[in-house]
């Protein structure tokens, strides 16, 4: 999954840079300021990109609190993605609630979450598994983690 992510990363940021080329060359003759619009052109394709990243980690953030939000301690339910933009996989997995972290007007559980495969293909899992903490949010429960670039999301949260 990384893999493909570097892939749409740098391509992108590749056609960027041709794109802002393109557009630099019928702007001026300049090389200092085709260069610098080149790489504005190739910064903002490049947060666009990571922008629809962070939102399709908060659809599966948001599919995973979910799933365990109406969990009792130690239950066990499924949960899945299918993403509104095609440029990750869509994935399904399993959660559990491992702890209730409750106080005056919060509650919130621990879970531990799996990354089981591919939602349309039915195999032997090889999962991965992770740690969150999820809180009541009005009516649902919202994603609490304040994730560190770990390998899952790359440099995004």
């Amino acid at each position: 999954m990384s893999a493909c992510s570097s892939v749409l990363t740098e391509g992108s940021s590749a056609a960027a840079g041709v794109a802002g080329t393109a557009l630099a060359g019928k702007v001026t003759n300049n090389a200092a300021v085709a260069t610098g619009i080149g790489l504005g052109v190739q910064a903002a394709a490049r947060a666009g990109l990571q922008y629809e990243q962070r939102k399709i980690h908060g659809e599966e953030q948001d599919s995973i609190a979910k799933a365990a939000g109406e969990l009792a301690v130690g239950a066990v339910g499924k949960w899945q993605i299918k993403h509104s933009l095609p440029i990750e996989d869509n994935l399904r997995g399993r959660v559990t609630v491992s702890r209730v972290i409750s106080t005056e007007g919060m509650s919130c559980k621990e879970i531990v979450f799996s990354v089981d495969g591919l939602v349309d293909q039915i195999n032997k899992p090889d999962s991965e598994f992770y740690v969150a903490t999820i809180c009541r949010a009005g009516q649902g429960w919202k994603w609490a983690s304040a994730e560190p670039a770990t390998e899952r999301w790359g440099a995004l949260q």
